[in-house]
């Protein structure tokens, strides 16, 4: 069985957010339950390239309107990343330092351009290059095309016959554009045409909902939300629900591994309090804060998504109160929040250490040397975040949404080892942190909860298996 993964993005080749996670990890649980997986991503001029031996697997050449573009299909040897991986290099479009933006923090601006010449190059690949392939799963709006245009555009009619599957991270992004633009698409069924629409635009996500043989999504609660919640598809979800699934994410316990993390300094033995303790010291030496104080973490995207507009109020408002916690931040986003925790971080200076960037090993260095990770999200369809701060012996503090509700259960509960809230306001946030900052001064409970978390799986096993159900049953 052959499996072609289509997405933009890829752990750890190109990564911005959880759907790098999921491409570059899932791929290598299937192979070992005898599903191989390729990936195939757009070529970026990123750090990761260099150095990098590949071959050129096919030539081919289009027009996307009247601009006539070149590509290559370029394969990288020796499974470098645990499965058989691919980049579409097309000149002009994807040879920039950046996936969606530039280091600057500002997008590119011709999303819509490079997303249709990279699913178009694919699919010529696909028919000229007689590849094998049993099933195209595609990731995300940047690909939701590629279901309607093998089964519906002219010059593609020969991969219609190829099912197609459709993995949802994330429905607020859509990708949906006027049909002023449909001259860059091939020349398809104008009856069919419908079945791109929504809203009187041309929408890729809920094109592909539409026209693939089945829908997944990164968490079963997320999938009964977008039901309900969905930024504009709820019908939409509602009726094509029996074709839709939701499958929880996992991680890759290979790379996520405390016994063996490269990026963190001590190591898990057989003592996890000891490891949680000296990490946390290495950590604190390194922020400049106070080892003997509960550790709060942040790590991801400064938006409002991630509900990180309240972190630089919750921290302000405890610690002008109390000086007995210390928080770490790290991520990148919304300038006005990133202004917000550095004026915090300055008046906080003694229990505050805010760094705004994207740093791997500093994420693996806090998720093992944290007490608690805050995830006060919006909207979280699976998130990863929790899964590795639990491997790591990290609790989280989540808001009960998506897949955060699936994989975070209250200590409250029988076997329990996290904190959620259910709704998005300021007092029951602070309430979160107050039930946390009590858990600390129990040692020995919260110390069995840290051995509880390290304890539970999160990996892909489980997850790679129901895909492969998914694929046999197309087959």
């Amino acid at each position: 069985m052959k499996i072609f993964y289509i997405s933009a993005e890829c752990f750890p080749v190109a990564k911005v957010g959880g759907l790098a996670d999921v491409v570059g990890s899932l791929p290598k649980y299937l192979s070992k339950i005898g599903v191989e997986t390729s990936v195939v991503i757009p070529s970026y001029q990123m750090p990761w390239f260099e150095g990098k031996l590949y071959r050129i697997a096919h030539k081919g050449e289009f027009y996307l309107g009247s601009e006539h573009l070149y590509f290559e299909v370029r394969y990288f040897i020796d499974d470098i990343l645990g499965f058989p991986f691919y980049t579409i290099h097309i000149p002009s479009k994807f040879d920039r330092y950046g996936v969606y933006a530039g280091s600057d923090g500002y997008y590119f601006g011709d999303d819509l351009e490079r997303n249709i010449a990279f699913q178009r190059a694919f699919l010529i690949w696909l028919r000229d290059g007689k590849v094998d392939v049993d099933i195209v799963h595609c990731h995300d709006h940047h690909t939701g095309l590629i279901p309607f245009m093998m089964k519906y555009a002219y010059e593609f009619q020969s991969l219609s016959s190829i099912p197609t599957v459709f993995t949802i991270h994330n429905e607020r992004y859509q990708g949906a554009f006027g049909w002023s633009k449909q001259y860059l698409l091939p020349q398809f069924d104008s009856w069919k045409s419908g079945l791109l629409e929504w809203n009187s635009v041309i929408n890729p996500l809920a094109s592909a909902v539409r026209c693939v043989y089945k829908v997944t999504t990164v968490s079963p609660n997320y999938m009964n939300e977008l039901m309900y919640d969905s930024a504009g598809l709820e019908q939409l979800f509602r009726s094509e629900s029996w074709k839709c699934v939701g499958i929880l994410n996992g991680i890759d316990n290979e790379v996520w591994d405390p016994a063996t993390d490269p990026m963190i300094e001590f190591h898990l033995k057989k003592d996890a309090i000891k490891y949680k303790a000296e990490n946390k010291k290495i950590l604190c030496k390194i922020t400049g804060l106070d080892p003997k104080l509960p550790l709060f973490g942040f790590i991801g995207r400064l938006v409002l998504e991630k509900g990180a507009e309240f972190i630089a109020g919750l921290i302000d408002t405890w610690l002008s109160r109390h000086k007995n916690i210390n928080f770490v931040i790290l991520g990148t986003g919304d300038k006005s929040i990133e202004k917000a925790l550095q004026s915090v971080a300055f008046k906080h200076s003694s229990n505050v250490a805010c760094m705004l960037a994207y740093n791997e090993a500093m994420s693996h260095k806090i998720y093992a040397g944290a007490d608690f990770l805050l995830m006060p999200s919006r909207v979280e369809p699976c998130g990863l975040n929790q899964m590795f701060a639990m491997r790591y012996g990290t609790l989280p503090i989540v808001r009960t949404t998506g897949g955060l509700k699936d994989s975070v259960r209250d200590i409250s509960e029988e076997g329990g080892v996290g904190i959620r809230f259910d709704q998005m306001n300021f007092d029951q946030m602070m309430h979160a942190i107050g039930r946390a900052y009590d858990m600390y001064q129990h040692k020995n409970f919260k110390n069995f909860c840290v051995k509880n978390a390290m304890s539970l799986d999160y990996s892909w096993n489980a997850s790679a298996q129901k895909y492969k159900d998914i694929y046999h049953s197309l087959m």
